[in-house]
């Protein structure tokens, strides 16, 4: 085994809480020695990070949606940490000053249907987001840290183990280069970044459940995320947070390998399964309270098969385009049952699903701007905002799956980042952020995760650079 590198901090994971934290580090403490360890070759580097939208649940003050700590604690019947969620509604408009300052340029973009990410109750007012999506965070931090001396950026190279010094702190950790070798990294403060356990069929199937490796992935850089630091630190008696049995899946095109190919706009639709029967109550909520709800039904009881359905109306949307992910349109027929043939589904059988389903609608004109109350009468199950018949050519499908994008269960920090054991007790010199980490039960408000990820990967390195 080659001899030990010592350095002040090692980063375990190169994408938006990983760079978050080197970066922070790196300014805080001119000439320090940093390793940034990352599973994939350069090309590739970010994990997650790089191939997301990353949308940002911030308003164009560039705070936190004011509505988001108290829906945290809704829909996690009051298990998500409370403090962890209002602590990043107060960081939030310095992260956002944070990611700005250092390259990254936000974009605040009209969302053509009515969502609840920002101001409270469903509204038009937009979201935040980088222009280039999360792959404009990673080369933004990922230029900063080329440029300073004293920083490794070890690409193709695997966290195996931590270590520890004789009285139980952290020192440094075990890595495994592309050679095939081991070698250990000593290191002073050491940050676990590197996501949950997506990649890992062993650990979906036993945490998640049942046929959790037919899961799609998201996106490439998810393979990646193989549970290393949660099995790190339960190794050494870490504690954890979050539910293991719940993810985040969205549903995704299946006729395109492209990453992030998920639909948004389907307020003026409707899903069937590959029975051509209807499974969701499409306007049950907003886009962005919904998406979650339905790419898990898809895998949990549709066999990962469904299809969306929608008419001329659903086109006439001003940038729908925008809410429609997939690089490839939307299949276009002029009759319902042309539709089904290109789609590969039962002609009859959808015919007289949509027939059913227009039965059961008024005549109203419907509003995607709001949650407009135009419901169903006398189908199950029903459509209870936007229900408009089906009637108006061209009619459009896409065929659907179910891709997973992130994982409940985590490893447990307090509000310095730091891992705590289950009694509370900080492991010296061992930090942990991003989606590593565990917050979230049963639901998961969308456009934190990156945020979360840029915060506590910041708040990481600060506290390590003051305590160094």
């Amino acid at each position: 085994m080659a001899a030990t590198e010592e350095y002040d901090l090692v980063v375990v994971g190169h994408g938006a809480a990983g760079l978050a934290a080197a970066v922070t580090y790196a300014e805080a403490r001119e000439g320090a020695r940093i390793a940034v360890l990352e599973r994939a070759p350069r090309e590739e580097r970010g994990g997650a990070t790089r191939w997301t939208g990353a949308f940002l649940r911030v308003a164009e003050d560039r705070t936190l949606d004011p509505d988001w700590t108290k829906r945290m604690q809704r829909v996690s019947a009051g298990l998500a940490d409370d403090q962890y969620c209002r602590l990043l509604e107060r960081e939030t408009p310095t992260t956002m000053r944070f990611i700005e300052e250092r390259g990254v340029k936000l974009l605040f973009d009209q969302f053509p249907f009515a969502h609840t990410l920002v101001g409270g109750p469903p509204a038009m007012r937009p979201a935040g987001r980088p222009d280039g999506g999360g792959k404009a965070i990673v080369e933004a931090l990922s230029r900063i840290l080329e440029g300073r001396s004293g920083v490794d950026l070890l690409y193709q190279t695997e966290a195996v183990r931590l270590t520890i010094s004789e009285d139980g702190a952290v020192d440094g950790l075990m890595a495994r280069g592309p050679d095939g070798l081991l070698r250990r990294l000593g290191a002073r403060d050491v940050v676990l970044a590197c996501g949950g356990f997506e990649g890992s069929s062993e650990m979906l199937s036993r945490y998640v459940g049942p046929k959790a490796c037919d899961l799609r992935l998201i996106a490439p850089g998810v393979r990646n995320n193989r549970g290393d630091g949660l099995r790190m630190v339960t190794e050494i008696g870490g504690d954890t947070a979050g539910q293991f049995d719940m993810i985040h899946a969205e549903a995704v095109d299946t006729r395109t390998s492209a990453a992030d190919a998920v639909i948004y706009g389907f307020a003026a639709g409707i899903f069937v399964n590959g029975n051509a029967d209807r499974f969701f109550d499409e306007g049950r909520d907003t886009w962005d309270n919904t998406f979650e709800h339905i790419g898990f039904e898809i895998w949990r009881h549709q066999n990962q098969e469904a299809y969306w359905i929608a008419d001329a109306k659903t086109l006439a949307v001003p940038g729908v385009e925008h809410s429609l992910l997939s690089d490839v349109p939307p299949e276009r027929a002029d009759t319902i049952g042309d539709l089904a043939a290109k789609l590969g589904i039962d002609s009859e059988a959808l015919e007289k699903t949509v027939a059913g389903f227009n039965a059961a609608c008024g005549s109203q004109e419907f509003d995607v701007h709001r949650l407009d109350g135009k419901s169903t009468i006398g189908v199950t199950p029903p459509k209870s905002n936007w229900a408009t018949p089906l009637d108006t050519p061209p009619f459009i499908g896409i065929p659907l799956t179910s891709a997973i994008t992130f994982t409940y269960g985590g490893v447990r920090t307090d509000l310095a980042a730091r891992v705590v054991t289950p009694g509370d007790v900080t492991i010296p010199h061992l930090y942990a952020a991003g989606e590593l980490t565990g917050l979230y039960y049963h639901e998961y408000p969308p456009g934190t995760s990156v945020l979360r990820s840029l915060t506590f990967g910041r708040l990481a390195a600060e506290h390590a650079a003051a305590h160094a």
